[in-house]
């Protein structure tokens, strides 16, 4: 008879394990995690305003952290069970496995990247905004027309390039390796001006090329979705984390964090045609 207890016993272990580990799922113990009991979230290396403040994730100043502590809030995860893990660009948006349980690095959503990694819904759309120095061609332009005579410069494999290309109908953009290469093009007069994401150039402006300015704002690319947290491909986390968020957008807190972060100066021109 100590057998077959024991096979009985060992038998409802076997069928209650899974019924455990299913119980845990949507909480801080879920097993789908990187790491139960850890919130791991993937970000750049390093960071700059106004995503995150002094080149700090877990300081919690900035858009993007600060939204990562409100999602992991909702979560049920403490502060001190978000881990920060830094990854380049290029890694984050790379096929294959991921040391973290998202990545969060104003990562647009596009079809092209979708086939190799899962996007969470959409937490910001930013506004493109065209960057120059004082006394280029684009500076007083008021039209899409008028842009296009100017000499113009982007990184490779992002979306400022494709918007170039594809939005403002720039038919030969330079094209540099990152966005570094691109402000020095512009500082040695190769090119006349770039388009980035408004938060970007709020920030290029104020301490990487201070004597840039933001000359015009632009509409939203509709082939570019807009920022979302990238997950490994298939990830079954993200449907609990699309919930968290939806919960963390429809609560104001994005709308409150854009207040704080990302404003531009009210008084700059529109140009959408």
């Amino acid at each position: 008879m100590i057998r077959p207890l024991a096979f009985v016993l060992a038998s409802a272990l076997v069928l209650a394990l899974p019924a455990a580990l299913s119980a845990q799922e949507h909480t801080p113990m879920d097993p789908r995690l990187v790491t139960p009991g850890k919130l791991t979230v993937g970000t750049g290396d390093p960071v700059y305003p106004p995503w995150m403040l002094n080149d700090d994730p877990a300081g919690g100043e900035g858009f993007e952290n600060g939204l990562v502590y409100a999602l992991a809030a909702e979560m049920g995860f403490a502060p001190e069970d978000v881990v920060w893990v830094r990854t380049t660009f290029d890694q984050a948006i790379a096929p294959g496995d991921k040391p973290y349980d998202f990545n969060i690095q104003q990562i647009s959503v596009t079809e092209e990247r979708a086939q190799v990694v899962t996007f969470s819904q959409v937490y910001f759309q930013p506004d493109k905004a065209v960057v120059a120095l004082p006394g280029s061609p684009v500076e007083g332009a008021a039209s899409m027309e008028a842009l296009r005579g100017a000499r113009w410069g982007a990184a490779i494999g992002t979306t400022d390039l494709a918007y170039l290309e594809g939005v403002m109908g720039i038919a030969s953009p330079a094209v540099y390796n990152d966005q570094a290469g691109v402000f020095q093009a512009m500082q040695a007069g190769q090119i006349d001006a770039t388009v980035v994401a408004l938060p970007t150039a709020l920030f290029v402006t104020a301490v990487q090329v201070p004597d840039a300015k933001i000359m015009a704002l632009l509409p939203p690319d509709t082939a570019d979705r807009g920022h979302g947290l990238l997950f490994e491909f298939g990830n079954p986390l993200v449907e609990w984390v699309d919930d968290a968020l939806a919960a963390v957008i429809a609560s104001g807190k994005v709308e409150e964090l854009k207040a704080t972060y990302l404003v531009a100066d009210p008084d700059l021109p529109v140009i959408t045609e």
